[in-house]
C-alpha cells in the first residue's frame, strides 16, 4: 500500500489555531503603534504650524486668520493646511495678534486617544481624552 503524503486536517486545524492567538496578541501592539505615530505626526505638525505662524507675521504683521492662508502664502504644506493629517482634525482660529489650533482624533480611541492644543505661546498641551485647551498639561 502506497503512503499518501500531506496533512491531516487535524494538523491544520492546529496550526491555525496557532497563528490565530499569535495575531491575537500582536493586532492590540499593532493599533497602539499607530496611535502613537498618529499622536507624534499632530505634535510635529503643531510646532511646524508655530513655526510657520511666526513666519508669516513677520512677513505681514499679522497671524493667518486661516490654515488656507498660511498654505497660500507657501509656510505650510496642503495636508496640514486641508484640516487632517494621519487621524488628526487640526481646528484653527486666527487674528491679528493672536492664534490657536486645536489637533483631535477624528475617531478618538482608533486614530488616537490624546487631544492636543497649541496657541501664540508656542507651548503645545494635550489632554488625555477629548479636547486640549490653554489650561491642559504641557507636553514635556
Amino acid at each position: 500500500m502506497r503512503r499518501q503524503e500531506g496533512f491531516t486536517l487535524i494538523e491544520v486545524m492546529i496550526v491555525v489555531a496557532i497563528i490565530a492567538i499569535i495575531a491575537s496578541m500582536a493586532i492590540p501592539s499593532i493599533l497602539n503603534a499607530r496611535k502613537a505615530s498618529n499622536e507624534a505626526s499632530a505634535t510635529s505638525a503643531l510646532r511646524t504650524l508655530t513655526t510657520a505662524n511666526n513666519q508669516y507675521r513677520t512677513r505681514f504683521q499679522s497671524y493667518a486668520a486661516a490654515l488656507t492662508n498660511l498654505s497660500a502664502s507657501g509656510h505650510l504644506d496642503d495636508v496640514v493646511a486641508s484640516g487632517t493629517k494621519s487621524g488628526y482634525t487640526f481646528t484653527y482660529a486666527g487674528g491679528q495678534d493672536t492664534w490657536t489650533t486645536n489637533a483631535d482624533p477624528t475617531a478618538a480611541g482608533s486614530s488616537g486617544d490624546r487631544g492636543f492644543f497649541v496657541d501664540t505661546s508656542g507651548v503645545i498641551r494635550f489632554v488625555a481624552s477629548g479636547a486640549a485647551s490653554a489650561t491642559s498639561a504641557p507636553i514635556e
